[in-house]
């Protein structure tokens, strides 16, 4: 167990500072801090998104019986995932405070100079996602691990696949940063991400209940009454971020496209093009792409 725990506890880290680098040292590239912290956050988050939703594929397909069937996977995985939530409540607060620093975005007048004032700054925006990794670390580790005594490790596995939808959404993160959201991979990306966040996502716990029910020759409707209430409170609590999730997303996603068809309305045209003119009350365009406006769809989910 510790040997798992010591190896999650090096991986996710480690592969943040080594993509950190590499995106500061290649002579392509040579990004700025905050670029590579941001860039190598989200390719860590999509790291272990693949892992888990493979984990998970291997772990459902394996068990014929969803109640009694085991899989080795199931435990290893989760020993070695729990690192990563706690590597993550650090590594988006680094995104923030490089967020912060990027002179032109919406809160850089007001950013907190001391990392201190940031952390609670940071703290108080993120308060759900923050809570949502704390849980997974101290409510759902030790459920997995010891409460469930070996059974339901189809459901386990299928819990992970919930991970499929985090790499659009990193990608879209991505995109945003630099600036691409009138590119066709962008909403490509954007119909992806709400097509896989609400079938991974919010779609999960019905499709549990839904299969316990079969399996028990149980009503759906009859299933929240049928099982232990602490499931229905634990799917409850699981569930409605997600929700919350989803609605934001659905939110950005109208936004988008919205704005694309106002962008396609016809524009008077001029005779000669204009040179851009700046003055003392205009702010530069941000080297590294971040939009003057807050995007709700820019939320982190894992």
């Amino acid at each position: 167990m510790l040997a798992i725990l010591a190896a999650g506890s090096v991986f996710f880290p480690g592969l943040f500072l080594l993509s950190k680098q590499c995106l500061k040292s290649i002579p392509a590239l040579r990004w700025s801090e905050g670029d590579a912290v941001i860039v190598s956050a989200r390719l860590v988050s999509s790291v272990q998104a693949v892992m888990a939703s493979s984990a998970g594929y291997i772990i459902s397909s394996s068990c014929k019986d969803i109640i009694e069937d085991q899989h080795w996977l199931t435990s290893t995985y989760i020993l070695f995932a729990v690192p990563y939530f706690v590597y993550d409540i650090y590594a988006m607060f680094m995104c923030y405070w490089y967020k912060l620093r990027v002179k032109g975005h919406e809160e850089a007048s007001a950013a907190p100079q001391h990392m201190s004032s940031a952390l609670t700054s940071y703290l108080r925006r993120e308060f759900l996602m923050v809570l949502h990794h704390v849980v997974m670390v101290t409510v759902c580790f030790p459920v997995s691990v010891f409460w469930r005594q070996g059974k339901g490790d189809y459901f386990q596995g299928i819990m992970f696949m919930a991970e499929l939808s985090t790499p659009s959404v990193c990608l879209g993160k991505i995109l945003i940063q630099y600036k691409q959201q009138h590119t066709l991979l962008h909403k490509v990306n954007g119909a992806l991400m709400l097509i896989t966040f609400f079938i991974c996502r919010v779609l999960l716990f019905p499709y549990l209940y839904y299969v316990y029910g079969r399996y028990a020759s149980i009503p759906f409707h009859m299933v929240p009454f049928s099982v232990p209430w602490h499931c229905n409170f634990g799917a409850a609590l699981l569930m409605a971020p997600q929700l919350y999730w989803f609605s934001l997303i659905c939110r950005g996603a109208l936004r988008l496209f919205m704005g694309t068809s106002r962008s396609q309305r016809p524009r008077p045209t001029t005779a000669a093009p204009k040179e851009p003119q700046t003055d003392g009350n205009t702010l530069p365009q941000p080297a590294n792409g971040y939009s003057t406006r807050s995007t709700e769809s820019e939320l982190a989910t894992h």
